[in-house]
């Protein structure tokens, strides 16, 4: 039980360090490439959404409740839902990167 409490502390602040990173690229990127924009900001918006889910998980673990386990569940549901989406949409971003690229060589 605590090694595994360790994991998903580990795995909250990753989530939370990588938010970080991919939402700093996304301001620091040139208002030239607004594809690349989108891309970061769903990178960053789907590791948001998988700090959400480790931490419903891990307060699942630590405390006992209905009341935990409602809240618990919303973060879980709701992290999940948006690990999906944003992920989806780096996807379809993923693919114009290069195209954008090339057009904007100057």
């Amino acid at each position: 039980m605590k090694t595994l409490n360790f994991l998903l502390v580990f795995l909250i602040i990753a989530s939370g360090v990588y938010y970080l990173y991919f939402k700093t690229r996304q301001f620091r990127t040139s208002y030239m490439f607004p594809i690349r924009k989108k891309f970061f900001a769903s990178k960053a918006g789907s590791f948001l959404g998988g700090l959400l889910f480790f931490f419903g998980i891990n307060q699942l673990l630590l405390f006992e409740g209905v009341a935990t386990y409602v809240v618990s569940g919303l973060f879980i549901v709701f992290g999940a839902y948006i690990i999906v989406f944003n992920y989806k949409a780096s996807q379809h971003y993923k693919q114009f990167i290069d195209e954008e690229t090339k057009l904007n060589e100057n």
